[in-house]
């Protein structure tokens, strides 16, 4: 591990380094070519600037040091050091060379002896993440990080975290996960402790349950040896056949401790879902024709029944499994449907997001292009942000 550490700062010094053009004479006059005044005096100036910045570069590459070895042995690497490996204002270009040198360094060796070792659990990203790039969902920004922050702070967890988020589609499900992923575990959704399922995809065929049963706790079990921390999203989880919730059951239940002095493993399981999807916008209408704003909509106007409908419904067998009955599920927290203040800025979002310019305009042609419900009020967007970003092609200039 040494040598490996002194070949990559050797590496990173040397991208710091000016090219020997650039060595230069510090800022001093040049002596007149030709004499031999010039000659030592020219040899003396290239060494001394030469000395300086390497002085300089020296200073820089540790701190660049210090940033690259906490992100590739992150486990080694403690807040102060963190803090200090922040890069200078004026080199902020060179992250990208840090990230590729990373990114290469990890494909010739292991840079941590277990997958989990990149977990970061940025808790201050994930709720700047979600104050700025979700919009009209305070209730999930509230819920989401109170629950996963009071869960991967305790001390030794009995139970795996089960959230469950309802709502229509384009709410924002579906990024929330992606957020908690990139903010807990430095690789996102890439990360070995991360696993992503879909209901349609990796278990389309009824008749292949078994099997699917078997490949799906094999996954989480292989997956939560390996990290200490795991994260497993399960999309379109109304469409989960009732042998896999069954399956999960005893991943959700609560464990006896058999060892106090093991590392506690702690697992977050998110069940991503459209049902419930119209209690949910049943009740906000109902709220905003009786005089209140969206932002007075609480979980007390929403949860029993937003349950009752997940258990009443006959197309899912979620409401129905275990899961739900044993109250495994640790909370139901609901989307609210999108109006079309909350389409611009997803349309604004977008623009920014392809580095392209924008014009309230354009913005307001993108968002018109939504269909809205009920037909009367016209105030929801049938599809949320979906689609936002394919849409932007409409409004640009031609050529």
């Amino acid at each position: 591990l040494f040598f490996k550490k002194r070949l990559l700062w050797l590496l990173l010094l040397s991208l710091l380094l000016p090219p020997p053009s650039a060595w230069g004479h510090g800022g001093q006059a040049r002596p007149r070519e030709g004499t031999e005044e010039a000659g030592s005096a020219g040899a003396w100036l290239a060494f001394k600037g030469l000395r300086e910045r390497l002085r300089a570069a020296g200073a820089l590459s540790r701190r660049y040091w210090a940033l690259f070895s906490c992100r590739v042995w992150p486990e080694g690497c403690g807040k102060d050091e963190e803090a200090s490996a922040r890069p200078p204002g004026k080199t902020l270009g060179l992250r990208r060379y840090l990230d590729i040198l990373s990114t290469w360094s990890c494909s010739f060796w292991d840079c941590c002896d277990r997958g989990d070792c990149r977990i970061i659990n940025n808790f201050t990203g994930l709720e700047a993440d979600l104050r700025v790039r979700l919009h009209g969902q305070h209730l999930a920004r509230e819920l989401v990080l109170t629950a996963v922050r009071a869960y991967l702070e305790m001390p030794r967890p009995d139970k795996a975290l089960a959230l469950s988020f309802h709502g229509w589609s384009g709410t924002g499900k579906n990024f929330v996960a992606r957020m908690l992923a990139e903010n807990l575990y430095q690789d996102g959704l890439r990360s070995d402790c991360v696993k992503v399922f879909i209901s349609t995809l990796h278990f389309p065929h009824p008749k292949n349950v078994d099997l699917y049963e078997e490949e799906l706790t094999d996954k989480i079990r292989k997956t939560q040896e390996h990290c200490r921390q795991t994260l497993f999203i399960l999309d379109e989880a109304e469409k989960l056949h009732p042998g896999l919730l069954e399956a999960l059951r005893p991943h959700l239940e609560r464990q006896a401790p058999s060892n106090r002095r093991a590392e506690s493993k702690r697992t977050i399981f998110l069940f991503l879902s459209n049902l419930g999807g119209n209690i949910i916008n049943e009740v906000v209408l109902n709220l905003l024709k009786a005089g209140q704003s969206r932002e007075e909509v609480r979980m007390e106007h929403l949860e029993s029944r937003l349950q009752a409908e997940i258990v009443a419904s006959t197309d899912s067998g979620f409401g129905h499994s275990r899961l739900v009955k044993e109250n495994l599920i640790d909370l139901f927290i609901p989307f609210l449907p999108l109006e079309f203040r909350h389409v611009r800025l997803c349309a604004r979002d977008a623009f920014l997001s392809q580095d392209l310019l924008y014009t309230e305009e354009a913005l307001d042609e993108i968002a018109r292009m939504m269909v809205y419900v009920p037909k009367e009020e016209q105030l929801f967007s049938s599809q949320g942000c979906k689609s936002i970003s394919q849409r932007i092609s409409y409004v640009l200039p031609e050529g």
